[in-house]
Formats: structure tokens, sequence, C-alpha cells
């Protein structure tokens, strides 16, 4: 195994005013909305599957409120990059 920088999305739930933009334009189809509300009554995005997201950054791009993050973090890797959802504050 080589090291290799991992990316990982991560998610601003707060932030999220459930506009659905993200989902409909991920090529795998690895997003939906939850069915809980954040704390401005909207539902929020989630992941599907962590593991199958490559971080492609098309969500990212999509996202008119910048609720959706890409990192970039050092670890030993396959050869595949990997992303997780996570919640983080974006300022």
């Amino acid at each position: 195994m080589s090291k290799t920088k991992k990316s990982r999305i991560q998610f601003n739930i707060e932030r999220c005013k459930g506009c659905g933009l993200c989902v409909l334009y991920c090529p795998k189809g690895l997003l939906r909305m939850s069915e809980e509300l954040n704390s401005q009554g909207n539902s929020y995005v989630e992941i599907i599957d962590p593991a199958a997201c490559n971080a492609c950054g098309i969500c990212f791009r999509m996202c008119p409120d910048i609720v959706i993050e890409i990192s970039e973090q050092a670890g030993e890797s396959d050869g595949e990059e990997n992303a997780s959802d996570g919640q983080s504050a974006r300022k």
C-alpha cells in the first residue's frame, strides 16, 4: 500500500435548505435527502454509501449554499479515493 491523499465529503447540515441539487447531479446516485429536519426545519442531504463516493466534487459545485466541503487527508490507500460523510461547520 502506498501513502496517498484520501478525499472525503462533509456536510454542514444546518446550512442545508433542502434544494436537492446535489442529489440530482450526483453521478453515482449516492446522495439523498434525510427524513429528519435541521434546526431550520429543512430536510438535509446525506450520503447513502460513503465508501462508494469518489469525491468527484460535482455535488460541491452544484450546492448554492456552500453546504458541502471536500477535504483531503493523508493516509494509506489501495489506489482508490474514498469519501465519507460527516458534519462540518464551514466558515
